[in-house]
């Protein structure tokens, strides 16, 4: 006799485990953010705290938890009252049922709640720790890991997931906007940015090599010195460099030829053609007006 035999489906599948966190945060904690390809979910088990979503900040109280989907930034805040605990767990799924967490905040009901435990619980018999270094670094398995304890962890990760998807109730997110998350994300982001760029001043930096040492991407970077600054990225970028060519020239230390090399310029032309184009004098004409021996 043939029997049929039913192939089966998987609605969720989770393929692989990046990082798994249980944090014990200080109240006045801080971390400046970061973007990856895969997803991440955040969780509160303690306490209160504030997290951005590319240019979207949030409120997360305790029993709440937040996806990042793949390639969005975010950055995290404690409220400078209470130290928050807080799970993080970033895992690769490709399953296209995995849109319903697309921009969704969920409070997990007792049975999640349990689901959640259990990933941790199979997460720490699996793994060495540490399970609170703030990094993503690689996961070990331990060599007395029990026997089918790291599928245990996927199969209760994939039964939360599918148990939020198939409530699909989520959390009003205007409940849950917080204004002062992003104006402290924005600031923070504009005064790194900043920063790298003047570390880098004698070089040459790109919009995409500063994007990524900042873990954000172009359009947000951009839009953030236009609402802040008025000015481009790379214009302001430029700016910078003038501005030091300016105190190099006062210095009377260098040649325009060792200024323009100094500032990682191509050649004297360039420099030149640059430092006209934003003070509308020459470095020639700047270094005998009355302001290069006075400033």
């Amino acid at each position: 006799m043939e029997f049929k035999k039913i192939p089966l489906t998987d609605t969720i599948n989770v393929t692989h485990l990046i990082s798994l966190h249980y944090f014990e945060f200080a109240k006045d904690f801080f971390f400046e953010g970061e973007q990856h390809d895969f997803w991440e979910l955040l969780y509160v088990d303690k306490g209160e705290i504030e997290v951005m979503a590319d240019s979207v900040g949030f409120v997360l109280q305790q029993g709440e938890l937040i996806f990042h989907k793949p390639d969005e930034f975010h950055s995290v805040w404690a409220n400078r009252k209470i130290g928050p605990n807080v799970i993080v767990v970033c895992f690769e799924c490709r399953s296209a049922s995995m849109a319903a967490f697309e921009n969704k905040i969920f409070c997990l009901n007792d049975q999640e709640r349990n689901y959640m435990a259990s990933v941790i619980k199979h997460g720490f018999a699996t793994y060495l720790p540490p399970f609170d270094q703030l990094r993503i670094h690689d996961l070990v398995r331990r060599d007395d890991a029990p026997l089918g304890s790291e599928q245990l962890l996927r199969i209760h990760l994939e039964l939360l997931l599918l148990s939020l998807a198939a409530r699909g109730e989520s959390l009003p997110k205007s409940t849950r906007l917080s204004s002062a998350a992003k104006e402290r994300s924005d600031d923070d982001l504009l005064e790194r940015a900043i920063a790298a760029m003047e570390q880098q001043i004698t070089a040459s930096l790109t919009l995409e090599e500063l994007c990524s040492r900042l873990h954000v991407g172009q359009s947000r970077l951009s839009a953030l010195f236009k609402e802040k600054l008025g000015s481009g990225v790379m214009k302001t970028y430029k700016s910078l460099k003038i501005e030091r060519a300016k105190l190099l020239i006062r210095e009377e230390r260098y040649n325009f030829t060792e200024i323009a090399e100094r500032l990682g310029y191509s050649s004297i032309h360039t420099f030149s053609r640059h430092f006209k184009s934003a003070t509308d004098m020459t470095p020639t004409e700047y270094a005998k007006t009355v302001q290069a021996r006075i400033l």
